[in-house]
């Protein structure tokens, strides 16, 4: 009687442990593309990405170089102090997009050029992501707002 005891409880932690292990699988392959690493322009020159690995890039809009293209196509430099990555984006812009203010996109490197699917900007006067804020305090470029 203690065997056939035994013996189920070791079928039941066997099961237990089959299942956990697919419960792992299936949430790992379910995040296999929603999970999208940070990286800052001098972390990108330091460490280039795999080709066709989408990502977030942050940082600041270089001055001077946002120039809109035919249709709803912008180019643009995210810079963090250190580095500069040219970026490429075709859609429309969030309204508090401006040079010289933090944003956040995510996407790919097509050669040397980001080309963004997704740009995030500040809501308000004083925000800025806080994965952008690090990378500047990083650096030496962040400034704290004026309230």
């Amino acid at each position: 009687m203690k065997s056939l005891k035994k013996k189920r409880r070791i079928q039941i932690l066997i099961a237990a442990a089959v299942a956990l292990v697919l419960a792992v699988g299936l949430i790992g392959y379910g995040f296999r593309d929603g999970i999208n690493l940070y990286r800052s322009p001098s972390q990108m020159a330091e460490n280039p990405p795999e080709a066709g690995e989408v990502f977030r890039l942050g940082g600041l809009v270089e001055d001077g170089s946002l120039v809109r293209g035919v249709s709803e196509t912008v180019t643009f430099s995210v810079t963090d102090g250190g580095a500069s990555v040219p970026v490429r984006f075709t859609g429309v812009l969030p309204d508090l997009f401006a040079e010289g203010q933090g944003m956040i996109g995510t996407g790919r490197m097509e050669g040397e050029t980001f080309v963004a699917s997704e740009i995030l900007a500040k809501h308000d006067e004083n925000y800025m992501p806080r994965e952008v804020m690090d990378s500047l305090k990083d650096q030496g470029v962040y400034q704290e707002p004026n309230s």
